[in-house]
């Protein structure tokens, strides 16, 4: 049997802007900023002995992300073993993400990374996928 959680990929923390939230995680606490995307009301940093990112956001909450192979097939297998399916599986600009919930009420929120990753400018801004 295949496992399906690949590993943690971040770990969202809601913020109530993202210059606020910078100035404590990035300024006060030190985390580099790999990549900003203000449409998004996204930003994330860096954790220095992980690949696991922080992102910040001014949208979601407070949650783990996990890397599948392919969002679609997560959402097929969680279902097949008696979880659900609270979003079902949707682009975004590096793959997909769908949000599951296991027999317990824990929500999962669940994305490949299937079109690539993010390229930035020398200050972070989201500038493309690659």
């Amino acid at each position: 049997m295949t496992q399906l959680l690949l590993a943690l990929d971040a770990v969202t923390v809601r913020v109530p802007s993202l210059d606020a939230g910078l100035s404590f995680y990035r300024d006060a606490l030190g985390h580099e900023l790999i990549w900003r995307d203000d449409a998004s009301g996204q930003a994330g940093l860096r954790l220095p002995e992980s690949a696991t990112e922080i992102v910040l956001t001014t949208r979601h909450d407070y949650e783990p992300n996990w890397k599948v192979r392919s969002a679609d097939e997560a959402a097929e297998v969680f279902r097949a073993a008696g979880g659900a399916v609270r979003v079902e599986p949707f682009d975004i600009p590096v793959g997909r993400l769908t949000v599951l919930e296991d027999p317990f009420g824990n929500a999962l929120v669940c994305l490949d990374t299937s079109r690539g990753a993010y390229t930035t400018d020398a200050d972070g801004t989201v500038t493309g996928v690659r």
